[in-house]
């Protein structure tokens, strides 16, 4: 972002986003910096499953908050197809196990199975493959440099793995964070279009404008309908009732 302060350069701003798979709403937070200030505010008064990277700046909130914190399979998954070029055989050993992980979702979605019925077929068919291949890291780390590829891709797996498999546990979890990470496309194609918010007022109108968007995209709203609709309206709406003209509320009306 362009900052006036800053002549001659640029401030790198960043976007937060939060995004409730189960009532398919999603936040864009604009922070100037990346530190745990900005997910502190945003979860304060947050209670439930908290699903996210790696990252240290969440650590600290979920231990002060009532919040369960489980991690991205898709980001573990990561570490071992960088390292394949490396170590082949390990590597491409963890991905076959995840894929059948992975298959079993798409066998359960395939069935249209219901939370209940999800948990359970994770539980039955997931659940023996995670462990055994738990268990085949911890002994495969021993054989291997810590500091290489395939070192670093099982010592993240291998502290982080009970949290990576957690969602075996609730139908309503999923293994990664991989919508989440669809629904940031959209800010990394506009930064290519614009290059730069003008301030940091700016960015947060952007931070707005990708949440309720993003929001109307998970809901299958034609964001031009809701738009248009809503810039009609908006005038003579009552301030008290403005959460009515949100995309997920405002499409109830319309059925």
């Amino acid at each position: 972002m362009l900052d006036k302060d800053k002549k001659g350069s640029t401030h790198r701003g960043y976007y937060w986003l939060y995004q409730d798979s189960i009532n398919k709403l999603l936040v864009f937070d604009y922070q100037p910096g990346r530190g745990r200030e900005g997910p502190a505010e945003m979860l304060k008064d947050f209670y439930g499953t908290l699903q996210t990277d790696a990252y240290s700046a969440y650590n600290s909130i979920v231990d002060t908050n009532n919040i369960t914190l489980i991690h991205c399979l898709a980001h573990a998954r990561r570490y071992f197809s960088d390292a394949i070029y490396s170590d082949r055989e390990r590597a491409e050993y963890v991905l076959e196990q995840l894929q059948l992980v992975y298959q079993i979702e798409r066998d359960s979605r395939a069935l249209n199975h219901d939370n209940e019925k999800r948990a359970a077929s994770r539980q039955k068919h997931s659940l023996p493959i995670l462990k055994e291949l738990g268990s085949w890291m911890e002994d495969q780390y021993k054989q291997v440099l810590p500091q290489s590829p395939i070192g670093k891709a099982l010592a993240y797996s291998i502290k982080r793995w009970d949290k990576l498999c957690a969602f075996v546990y609730d139908g309503k979890l999923h293994p990664d964070n991989n919508a989440a990470e669809r629904s940031i496309r959209a800010t990394v194609i506009g930064r290519k279009n614009y290059l730069f918010a003008g301030s940091h007022e700016s960015a947060k109108r952007i931070a707005m404008l990708y949440s309720l968007i993003g929001t109307c995209k998970l809901h299958n709203i034609n964001p031009s309908l809701w738009l248009k609709d809503v810039l009609m309206v908006i005038n003579d709406h009552p301030i008290n009732r403005i959460k009515e003209l949100l995309p997920h509320i405002w499409i109830t009306k319309q059925k």
